[in-house]
C-alpha cells in the first residue's frame, strides 16, 4: 500500500446508514454480516483514526423520495427497493448513518436519489476535487454491488483507490473475499483496517 498523504486522501463510507446496516436495516442478512463481522466497528475507528490525521471523511447515502421520483426502475434490484418494508426515505432515521459510525461536523454527507454508486450524478466528484483529493478510501457495502461500483467510477475518473478488505462487507460473507481477490486487486490497493490505522496513529 502507498503512503497515504493526508492532504490528498479522503476516506469515504458506503451505505453505513440505518436502513441497510442497522438494527432495523431492510436487508437484514447484510446488516447481521457489516455487524458480526466488525467490518461497522472498524469502519468507525477509520474515521476518528482519519481525522485525527487530518484525513477528510465523507459518507455516501442512499436514499429515495417517498414519492419515487427520479429513482431508477430499470433493474430488479431498484424494484425490489420499493416494496420493502423498510424505506430509505430521504429525512427518515433509515437514511442516517449508522452506529458506532460517527459524522463529525467536519465530515461531509452525499446523498443520491439514483443509480448504483455514489461516484454517478452526484457530487461527490467535485467535492472531492475541490478538497484537493486524489487517493480514496473506500469502506462500507455491500461489496457485491455498491463497493465494486465505487471503485470503478473513482477509477475511471482518475481517483487512486484503497480498499481496506476488512471494513467492506457483502452477503454471502464469502462474497468479498472473491471480489477483492478477483477484481478489485486489480484496479485498487489493498489494505487492511490495521494498516490503515497504524499509518494514521498520533507520532511522538
Amino acid at each position: 500500500m502507498p503512503e497515504l498523504d493526508p492532504v490528498t486522501t479522503a476516506l469515504l463510507t458506503v451505505e453505513c446508514q440505518n436502513g441497510v446496516v442497522g438494527a432495523e436495516s431492510a436487508l437484514p442478512e447484510l446488516a447481521k454480516e457489516a455487524r458480526d463481522s466488525g467490518m461497522l466497528d472498524r469502519v468507525a475507528a477509520l474515521c476518528e483514526a482519519a481525522r485525527g490525521a487530518g484525513v477528510r471523511v465523507l459518507h455516501a447515502v442512499a436514499e429515495r423520495r417517498p414519492d419515487g421520483l427520479g429513482a431508477n426502475t430499470n433493474a430488479r434490484l431498484f424494484r425490489a427497493a420499493g416494496k420493502l418494508p423498510v424505506r430509505q426515505l430521504t429525512g427518515s432515521p433509515a437514511v442516517r448513518v449508522a452506529d458506532p459510525i460517527r459524522v463529525d461536523e467536519r465530515d461531509l454527507v452525499v446523498r443520491r436519489l439514483h443509480g448504483l454508486s455514489p461516484m454517478a450524478g452526484t457530487d461527490l466528484d467535485a467535492l472531492l476535487r475541490n478538497l484537493g483529493v486524489r487517493t480514496l478510501v473506500v469502506t462500507g457495502v455491500s461489496s457485491n454491488i455498491a463497493i465494486p461500483n465505487t471503485v470503478f467510477d473513482a477509477v475511471n475518473l482518475g481517483y487512486q483507490v484503497v480498499v481496506p478488505s476488512d471494513a467492506v462487507a457483502g452477503v454471502p460473507a464469502s462474497v468479498t473475499a472473491e471480489v477483492i481477490r478477483n477484481s478489485l486487486v486489480l484496479v485498487a490497493a489493498i489494505t487492511t483496517t490495521e494498516a490503515l490505522l497504524e499509518q494514521w496513529a498520533p507520532r511522538a
